[in-house]
């Protein structure tokens, strides 16, 4: 009887679990859900379109934003658009080639009764090296030049007189002054304006050993703790200061502790380089090492020139030879896929010298030349650096679209494009959007200053399309972090597309 009363009440059960639905998933959240968990406070702009130009998704695509070093897209177009490889081309096989091409060359500067004055001459090149394994722009061939021809010397100058004395742009937070960030931006320059210190564990209770160049008056004031407490190590310079004062604590178990620090007179530093490879071959220096710099004056300024002299600075002395910039695909790559900020001021310096004399003014009045003929919308942009450290600049996301659609459509638009960092493979998104349906599917260049995070490229979406984006965050609130929102973003865009 009991089995039977369990099978009746089976079957009057079936019916209603046959009828019961599953559950359908939960959707996605929107992109617009997704950026609305973005920290209270932070202002988000994007645009997407696809390949055609049209809207994918708009949010404020027309508001103005500090980009940070998406700055630098718009630098290397115009670069790009601009320079090439013109400059060296117009001037090689004629007596003025050396001269005149961006690189850095070398000559003496005879005087009467004494030994000549070594003269390293700056002409906006990125890529001058004094490491001992140099391949290419190399200080050390420069300085074999001059060992040929003399066993004594006086001074050892640097001329950076090529561009005007900008070291620094308007709008960059002084802190950043004597970083590997905020390293001065001179027509001469070497080892990308940095010095490396390298700081490693003593004995507990003994000062910490410190190894560098010695270009800078170490003071050292930090100390070895015991293995296994904190290590809490900082550099601290004032600028225009040669002491650089060491602070904190490092753990007698710790790894060493590196560092690269900016330098406030480049053409001083690349002097300071050549003297010591002059003196390892023997050359006897009987001066001093210095920098010279041409002051910025009214004919720096394309509003105030209209009928001033703009005849190119020549060399003075014997001009021996040097080394011309290497091809500019190169330092494009640079630029974009590591965020070289250096390289980037160069590059605007150097369209700047095209027409005008290498200011800051000149590389902008020739960017908005670029822009206005490739249909940017001129309230999207305005700039006071090339590398996007100063927080003056702002952009727009459509403005950063338009100009990523119109460089696909330029004969270097693939070079351009191939400089990107790639998610989760290299450059500064190698360890982005890894282990993800973007990786190795989003080429865009980062932006990343005080409360901003921008992104700015092409992506594949999971049909195969191609969509061109721009995200900016600014007004991130300190201690929070949007990043995650951002690439959340963007991967539902790709999902769904």
């Amino acid at each position: 009887m009991r089995s039977l009363i369990l099978a009746a009440a089976l079957t009057l059960c079936a019916p209603a679990i046959a009828q019961t639905e599953p559950v359908p998933p939960a959707a996605p959240p929107s992109v617009e859900a997704i950026l609305a968990t973005a920290p209270a406070g932070t202002r988000i702009g994007l645009l997407v379109v696809d390949e055609q130009g049209r809207e994918v998704i708009a949010i404020r695509p027309d508001d103005r934003f500090i980009p940070a070093s998406n700055t630098k897209l718009f630098t290397t177009a115009a670069a790009y658009a601009l320079l090439g490889d013109k400059m060296a081309r117009a001037r090689l096989g004629t007596e003025e080639f050396g001269r005149y091409a961006p690189g850095a060359f070398i000559g003496l500067a005879e005087q009467d009764g004494g030994p000549p004055h070594v003269i390293l001459y700056g002409r906006g090149d990125a890529h001058l090296s004094s490491a001992p394994d140099c391949k290419i722009d190399c200080l050390s061939e420069l300085a074999g030049m001059v060992a040929k021809k003399a066993k004594v010397v006086a001074d050892v100058v640097g001329d950076a007189s090529w561009f005007p004395d900008q070291r620094w742009s308007p709008g960059m937070s002084w802190n950043n002054i004597g970083t590997d960030s905020g390293t001065a931006i001179a027509a001469l320059s070497i080892d990308d304006n940095e010095v490396r210190v390298e700081v490693r564990p003593a004995a507990a209770g003994q000062p910490p050993l410190v190894t560098s160049n010695d270009y800078f008056t170490l003071r050292n004031e930090a100390v070895t703790i015991a293995a296994g407490g904190k290590t809490s190590l900082a550099f601290e310079r004032a600028p225009g200061s040669m002491e650089l004062r060491l602070y904190g604590e490092i753990a007698a178990d710790a790894a060493p502790f590196t560092d690269r620090l900016g330098v406030d007179d480049p053409a001083h530093y690349a002097a300071w380089a050549l003297r010591r490879q002059l003196v390892g071959r023997g050359v006897a220096v009987q001066g001093t090492v210095r920098s010279t710099y041409r002051p910025v004056a009214l004919i720096d300024d394309p509003k105030q020139r209209e009928g001033r002299d703009l005849r190119l600075p020549m060399p003075r002395g014997a001009f021996m030879g040097g080394h011309t910039a290497p091809p500019l695909a190169e330092t494009v790559r640079i630029v974009n896929k590591v965020s070289q900020n250096l390289y980037a001021d160069l590059l605007l310096r150097r369209i700047g010298r095209i027409s005008g004399t290498g200011s800051l003014a000149d590389g902008v009045a020739a960017m908005e030349q670029v822009f206005t003929a490739a249909g940017l919308p001129r309230t999207g942009w305005d700039f006071s650096d090339g590398s996007g450290m100063s927080t003056y600049n702002r952009i727009s996301p459509r403005a950063a679209v338009a100009l990523l659609r119109w460089s696909a459509s330029q004969p270097w638009g693939q070079e351009y494009r191939a400089s990107m960092p790639v998610g989760g493979v290299d450059g500064t998104l190698r360890r982005r959007f890894a282990g993800t349906p973007l990786a190795g599917r989003i080429w865009a260049k980062t932006g990343t200053l005080n409360a901003t995070h921008a992104l700015s490229g092409w992506l594949k979406t999971a049909s195969g399309r191609e969509l061109i984006f721009s995200i900016i965050a600014n007004d991130v609130p300190d201690g929070t972090r949007v990043v995650p929102v951002v690439d959340a973003a963007l991967q539902a865009i790709a999902a769904a597309n």
